[in-house]
């Protein structure tokens, strides 16, 4: 099978310097002085601690190794959000966040939806003619913009706005980190760009609709097993549709998820004689040892090697 090269040494120096330790439980309050922040998933998590450092105690909504999408708060998690003085959330995307967050009143919030850019994906047809019926509703934005890097630096910068706001007194690093953070995201972007620029195959196939704002990004076309929502369940005449696609266009894997269910992914590419591989949707960590852009990287990876990318 193919393997693609290894990419400059300049830019995975930029690319894997390690984040720092991102708190996998909820905030203890700020005892320490430092701010209390809350994220509702992980993305955001890794975009407040890396902008605030040392300054914040930042803590995640979701646990590790949960699926955001359908993600439950206890009474204590809800009595956090009230008492934090910044949550990262995204309206739209976690019910049960919303929830809470309509019942309390935080001081200070950023909301992705806000800042992120997001927007109403559509494949009803692709340029072959290709239908994108899944039986389900497509009609709100496309929640999983975190896959495009691109898109992250209006977050990364609303966060360090509202820590700034918080204390002033941490507005060069909080301002500094961003910076930092920013260019790792352009380099990752850089990365995936030149990466994909020259693929004998532009379709892959994955077990939820989680990237299309990075097919957007990158001149690729998604075909999703299932819907935005990874819990969905396909049709039968959506499994058969997406059969006929992969023998179309000769794709040569289906990917599925690490947080989700392969069952139903894995089936239908031995049904169709092609491989399985993971594509990482980025929304939690099942391996700690991993981080946001090491995931993104080794999608990147799998992608080149799928699409025959010289």
């Amino acid at each position: 099978m193919f393997s693609p090269p290894r990419r400059a040494v300049a830019l995975a120096a930029a690319l894997v310097a390690p984040l720092l330790a991102v708190s996998a439980c909820s905030s203890s309050g700020g005892d320490d002085g430092a701010v209390d922040v809350l994220a509702s998933f992980y993305p955001l998590q890794v975009v407040a601690q890396e902008v605030g450092g040392d300054r914040v105690d930042v803590g995640s909504l979701t646990p590790p190794g949960a699926e955001p999408h359908d993600v439950e708060l206890s009474p204590a998690q809800v009595a956090s959000v009230d008492g934090a003085d910044l949550v990262v959330y995204q309206s739209g995307f976690q019910p049960a966040v919303d929830d809470a967050l309509a019942q309390a009143s935080p001081e200070h919030v950023v909301d992705a939806t806000d800042v992120a850019d997001l927007a109403t994906l559509r494949a009803d047809e692709d340029a072959d003619g290709h239908t994108e019926d899944d039986g389900h509703d497509h009609d709100g934005p496309d929640p999983h913009f975190w896959l495009d890097p691109t898109r992250m630096p209006a977050v990364v910068d609303a966060v360090a706005d509202a820590l700034t706001e918080i204390d002033p007194d941490g507005a060069e690093t909080y301002r500094a980190n961003a910076e930092a953070l920013n260019a790792r995201f352009a380099a990752l972007d850089e990365a995936y760009t030149t990466g994909l620029a020259t693929c004998e195959q532009r379709v892959f196939v994955t077990s939820h609709e989680a990237f299309g704002y990075l097919a957007q990004r990158y001149g690729l076309e998604q075909v999703g097993i299932s819907g935005v929502d990874p819990e969905s369940e396909p049709s039968p005449a959506r499994l058969r549709e997406v059969g006929e696609i992969v023998d179309a266009e000769g794709v040569t894997t289906i990917f599925f998820e690490t947080l989700a269910s392969p069952k139903v992914a894995q089936t239908l590419a031995a049904d169709l004689g092609v491989e399985a591989a993971v594509l990482d949707p980025i929304e939690g960590l099942a391996d700690d040892s991993q981080d946001y852009f090491s995931i993104a990287e080794a999608n990147l990876d799998a992608l080149r090697v799928a699409l025959s990318c010289s």
